[in-house]
């Protein structure tokens, strides 16, 4: 689990649920985090975390319940369809990561069709 807040900016922050087996796979929360609003995301175990920048410059703070451990990573693809999450972004593609470009479609990565 992940405890995220912003102290500097603003983003868009998105949570899915992606726990095989949950009443609630696939589906989707977003929170707008800033320095100015104070406020906080708790993201469970089990659940992919991905955000926009909303400012030129945001920082981004979080708590974690375990370490990080790269080999475990999954990718989880921004603008998957299936998922439809409702990114504020303006006319042109967010810049992404070389590892964001790689990511696949919850249906790829769970084995299963989100309905």
């Amino acid at each position: 689990g992940k405890l995220l807040r912003v102290t500097e900016g603003q983003i868009y922050d998105v949570a899915v649920d992606v726990r095989q087996g949950s009443p609630t796979f696939g589906q989707w929360v977003a929170q707008r985090l800033s320095g100015d609003n104070r406020l906080q995301l708790w993201i469970p175990e089990g659940f992919a975390h991905g955000f926009l920048a909303l400012s030129e410059r945001a920082v981004v703070s979080y708590k974690a319940t375990a370490y990080y451990q790269p080999a475990h990573q999954q990718c989880l693809l921004w603008n998957d369809p299936d998922l439809g999450v409702a990114w504020p972004l303006a006319a042109a593609a967010p810049l992404l990561s070389a590892n964001d470009q790689r990511c696949l479609p919850l249906a790829r990565t769970a084995g299963v069709r989100i309905a």
